[in-house]
């Protein structure tokens, strides 16, 4: 796509949505007739080429927020959490900026692996993995694999090749509200048992922790706490097995548009304390941000096929899109390819799918003329989900990157003949 000179406004006036936290991405300015312009391509060119729905990502933004963890911790290690959105050019990005992958499938190994990325750089870890899943993180030779369930022991141990170990993180809930998921409890001595038959097999090389703190977290307590039960926990280990671990992953869930120093800070500060408390070493963190790091590089850009109102009298905007698109609701939504003079209303934005779980925006403001063929931008969307299980002839929008003025498909539409491909039932 030809580059077009943007027409940077200033955002207060153009953008009131930009006040506050970042909606955004940081390259979006208003550009006349009512558009808007991502890295220099006005976003009505993805919408009419591609069609819609689509997804478009601010290439550079994903770029920079990987290199504002790797400045944040600049003596950890950075893996980029696959499960937010993976696709080769994600993997090739990753790459570049020098962070790692944590992904939980098969399938997700083979994709990094067919574009040559480094597998010292690769996490795999999971609730529940295949056995696919850990044949082929051994066969590719994954740095780590994370430990979930003290079944996986026995199970991983009997299919290492050899001779080099595999190195195996085991995953902690440290008792901070995530009882209900996967890994083994830092209470009652669960870890602590794992951590002692770990060790037991010369197969396998335990070097460290891994913990998921929450999701969403704006705040830095969350992880704050999980270090000081997770080098509590540490200091037991070492006091039963007589092994420092010299790892200790903390995982994601940090909230999108907030600093990546914001936690750096206050988890450095944490481990300093605590390790001095228990006289051990500090060992290297890693942190996984997914969504929050590419989450806000994302705007995706719907038709409207319908308008009307709610009892209550607020507007009620359909599009041709879905939740099944995206992550969920925006915390944003924008008219763009026309300018109105209308006044602003309370809407909520609906997919195609219909339902309460169907929301794609609620309590936005949009022109009260929104009108079916209007385009619709709906930013924080580089965080996709895949489609609902319960819409399976609805198929997946394309996904385009920006950079530079010019645009690139990344993922191209699914299509019919995709979805009939699949389908070979009788």
């Amino acid at each position: 796509m030809t580059a077009v000179p943007a027409i940077p406004v200033p955002a207060p006036v153009s953008f009131p949505e930009f006040a506050g936290p970042p909606v955004w991405p940081a390259s979006a300015v208003a550009r006349p007739g009512g558009d808007v312009a991502l890295a220099g391509v006005p976003l009505t060119g993805p919408a009419e080429r591609y069609g819609t729905p689509v997804h478009v990502l601010d290439e550079e933004e994903v770029r920079a927020g990987a290199r504002a963890w790797r400045r944040a911790l600049p003596d950890a290690d950075v893996v980029y959490a696959a499960e937010a959105f993976l696709c080769r050019a994600v993997v090739d990005w990753m790459a570049d900026e020098g962070l790692g992958l944590a992904v939980r499938s098969a399938d997700e190994l083979e994709l990094a692996a067919s574009r040559g990325f480094p597998m010292d750089r690769m996490v795999l870890h999971g609730a529940a993995k295949s056995p696919r899943d850990l044949r082929t993180a051994l066969r590719l030779g994954v740095g780590r694999i994370v430990i979930d369930s003290p079944c996986e022991i026995a199970r991983l141990a009997s299919q290492v090749p050899g001779p080099e170990p595999q190195q195996v993180l085991i995953r902690v809930r440290p008792g901070d509200g995530a009882e209900g998921e996967f890994g083994l409890s830092a209470a009652g001595g669960e870890a602590e048992d794992a951590a002692a038959r770990v060790l037991g097999q010369p197969c396998l090389e335990l070097v460290g922790l891994h913990c998921d703190p929450g999701s969403g977290a704006a705040s830095p307590e969350p992880y704050a706490r999980a270090v000081r039960r997770l080098v509590a926990l540490l200091a037991r280990i070492r006091e039963r097995c007589g092994v420092a671990l010299p790892e200790l992953v903390l995982g994601g869930g940090f909230a999108p548009g907030r600093a990546p120093g914001t936690y750096a800070r206050r988890i450095q500060g944490e481990l300093l304390r605590a390790c001095a408390e228990s006289d051990l070493p500090v060992p290297r963190i890693t942190v996984e941000p997914g969504r929050s790091l590419i989450a806000p590089a994302g705007v995706a850009l719907h038709r409207v096929l319908a308008t009307g109102r709610t009892p209550g009298g607020r507007t009620l905007v359909a599009v041709d899109g879905g939740r099944d698109d995206g992550p969920g609701p925006a915390p944003s939504v924008r008219m763009i390819g026309r300018v109105s003079s209308a006044p602003m209303r309370t809407a909520t934005v609906v997919g195609r799918l219909g339902g309460p779980g169907d929301v794609l925006a609620d309590g936005v403001e949009l022109p009260e003329d929104v009108r079916p063929g209007d385009l619709l931008a709906l930013p924080g969307s580089g965080a996709r989900g895949v489609p609902a299980a319960g819409c399976p002839a609805a198929g997946r929008p394309p996904v385009v990157a920006v950079r530079e003025g010019r645009a690139r498909l990344l993922v191209r539409r699914e299509t019919y003949e995709d979805l009939r491909a699949r389908d070979i039932g009788l």
